[in-house]
């Protein structure tokens, strides 16, 4: 079967859901990679990776979600209960301005008190001093959180985050795209389809968008399968997404526990992305919760980029997951890797090449 999956492959044809959990339980892994290095190859012949400079600020911490494979959360009267102020959003923005930055990852937890209005003015006000600086902020989770607060549709939240400075939503809290995963470790997130409903929204929009995707906490490979179908059904019918990033649940301090995936699983959910993904351009390798050596490695199994430097990230980080790379040492990750690193924007426009 392996055989005909690489010719199906190698002449632009899509594989079906079965092919797919084949090649996550069955094939070896190097066999796997191949597949996937093929189709990077194919769509990215210059033999770059990418990367952008960006800072991930996380404005509270305060969440009504409570997500099981959370460390991150607190209740609003917990003693480290946080909301930062509009100075302090700008202080750590201006930072990230400084070093030539260009992207603003900005998300927090679910506030019982913050709706729409809460975000107008904070983003006018990064526009007005940081003109600069893609707003690539808040997960479909949050703009569907606010949008209830401020009880009005989805689409008028987006259109009016979208006027207030808006330029791009990452696809933050999808886990796994597939309602029973869902119950069992974010019963009181979003279901998959508002999760999606979000994005259809922004693509009417026409706002760029990405897709993620958490494994290794409590689905099965059926399920993965099922998700990476179900962004691949979504971009197909006019999605926006530019890239799609899978990544590995953290255990440590978790009400959820248990164990994280290997590097090898990792890499073969990543190599699987990158065949059912064919209409999604970039794929990210996660250095974050795999770091640097399995991320370079992850350059040979589909992936084209490596996203940001994250001057701050603190979500993962809670759960124990301390990797960290500065612009410097992911450059010369990419290089030793045999590949030209070169400096992106949010929507992989060139900023600089090393």
């Amino acid at each position: 079967m392996l055989e005909s999956l690489r010719n199906k492959i190698a002449a632009g044809t899509g594989i079906t859901r079965d092919e797919a959990l084949y090649l996550l339980t069955k094939a070896e892994l190097l066999a796997l990679g191949g597949l996937a290095n093929g189709i990077r190859r194919r769509l990215h012949p210059e033999n770059s990776v990418t990367f952008v400079v960006d800072r991930n600020v996380n404005y509270t911490n305060i969440c009504e979600s409570r997500c099981k494979f959370c460390a991150f959360y607190r209740d609003a009267a917990a003693p480290d209960a946080f909301l930062l102020t509009e100075k302090e959003i700008f202080s750590k923005i201006a930072e990230l301005a400084d070093q030539g930055g260009t992207q603003l990852l900005m998300q927090g937890g679910l506030h019982p008190g913050l709706g729409v209005d809460f975000f107008e003015p904070l983003f006018r006000g990064i526009k007005r001093l940081f003109p600069h600086i893609q707003i690539h902020s808040l997960s479909p989770a949050e703009i569907a959180h606010m949008a209830n607060v401020s009880k009005i549709t989805i689409g008028e939240a987006l259109c009016r985050l979208k006027e207030a400075g808006l330029d791009s939503i990452p696809g933050g809290g999808a886990e796994i795209l597939v309602d029973r995963v869902r119950k069992e470790i974010s019963p009181n997130k979003i279901t998959w389809k508002e999760w999606s409903s979000v994005m259809r929204e922004a693509a009417l929009l026409s706002m760029p968008t990405t897709a993620t995707m958490m494994f290794g906490s409590r689905e099965m490979p059926e399920e993965i399968v099922e998700h990476l179908f179900r962004i691949r059904e979504l971009q197909g019918e006019g999605g926006t997404f530019t890239a799609f990033i899978p990544w590995t649940y953290q255990p440590g301090n978790t009400e959820l526990g248990g164990e994280t995936a290997t590097g090898a699983e990792y890499l073969k959910v990543l190599a699987l992305s990158r065949i059912v993904l064919d209409n999604i351009a970039n794929i990210q390798a996660s250095w974050v919760t795999q770091g640097a050596k399995i991320a370079q490695i992850a350059l040979f199994f589909g992936a084209n980029d490596l996203g940001g430097t994250m001057l701050e990230e603190n979500v993962v980080a809670a759960a124990g997951c301390s990797f960290r790379l500065n612009r410097e040492e992911i450059v010369h990750l990419i290089k030793n890797a045999g590949f030209r690193p070169v400096q992106r924007s949010t929507l992989y426009d060139t900023v600089g090449k090393y």
